[in-house]
């Protein structure tokens, strides 16, 4: 019978953010899957574990997969970890979680630190519907060619980036969004040194001009404004609900479907239907 891989988030900055469940899953699995060994091995020391560690990154997803794929299949539970974050997430992880299930081999998720969304729940923008485009490509066409596709997207859009590459990933977003574009840029989030700047990108772009970014980034960036568009008159509300009566619906069923689709207040609606004398 198949072991079962666990995915367990690892502070982005903050020791003090690990929980006690990722902490025992650590504890009690097998062996441990890391981006960087030393990186995870400081970790372990923290919280006074010892296992044996197997390097899986981007660079050897191929052998390092089948590394730790073979050991699960041979009935052993394996963790997955990333030196910072919730693994598979913006992360090669994503390719082990899919050859696993491929596999039949269990994968469990254990909840914990996410960078995009403690960035979000404090960047001061909408929260209820977002996009996660993490890490824009690295090949300037490519990234202008993503950063196109964006171009009406209404949804708060949250981007990872590097400080060396700051300055362009700014200019870009200006360029293509427009300066006036709300932006939070979060810096060296749990960390000491911590800083969330609310600005637009423009202003965004003249400051780091200036100043030399350091520590990694998170970018949260307002959605595109609603286009206004134009609203329907009374008139042509009332010759909807008109057509739908001759069709056999009831007066208020009519009444109902045309508020719906034209968003237009129900009740309110429903009086001007009487007033007008639509049967």
């Amino acid at each position: 019978m198949a072991g079962t891989l666990y995915l367990v988030p690892t502070p982005i900055g903050n020791l003090g953010d690990i929980s006690r469940r990722a902490a025992d899953t650590l504890s009690a699995v097998d062996f441990i899957a890391a981006e960087d060994t030393r990186v995870t091995l400081k970790l372990l020391n923290h919280l006074e574990i010892r296992k044996p560690l197997l390097t899986y990154h981007r660079h050897n997803t191929q052998t390092g997969g089948e590394a730790v794929l073979e050991r699960l299949l041979a009935g052993e539970d394996g963790a997955l970890v990333t030196d910072a974050g919730t693994p598979a997430v913006s992360d090669p992880g994503e390719e082990l979680v899919a050859r696993c299930a491929g596999a039949g081999v269990p994968v469990v998720a254990v909840p914990g630190p996410c960078a995009l969304v403690v960035a979000l729940s404090v960047s001061g923008l909408p929260t209820g519907r977002f996009t996660f485009e993490g890490f824009l490509p690295m090949n300037k066409k490519n990234r202008r060619a993503h950063l196109d596709s964006l171009r009406g997207e209404q949804r708060t859009m949250i981007f990872y980036e590097a400080p060396h590459k700051l300055r362009a990933t700014l200019a870009d977003l200006r360029e293509t969004l427009g300066g006036e574009r709300r932006i939070a840029l979060c810096r060296e989030l749990t960390k000491l040194h911590e800083e969330v700047m609310r600005t637009t990108l423009s202003e965004a772009e003249e400051r780091f001009r200036q100043t030399e970014p350091r520590g990694e980034f998170v970018l949260v960036v307002a959605g595109d404004s609603p286009q206004e568009t134009d609203r329907p008159t009374l008139e042509e509300a009332l010759e909807e609900v008109r057509k739908l009566r001759k069709s056999g619906f009831s007066l208020r069923d009519a009444t109902r479907m045309v508020s719906e689709k034209l968003e237009i207040p129900k009740n309110r609606l429903y009086q001007e239907v009487l007033q007008n004398g639509v049967k």
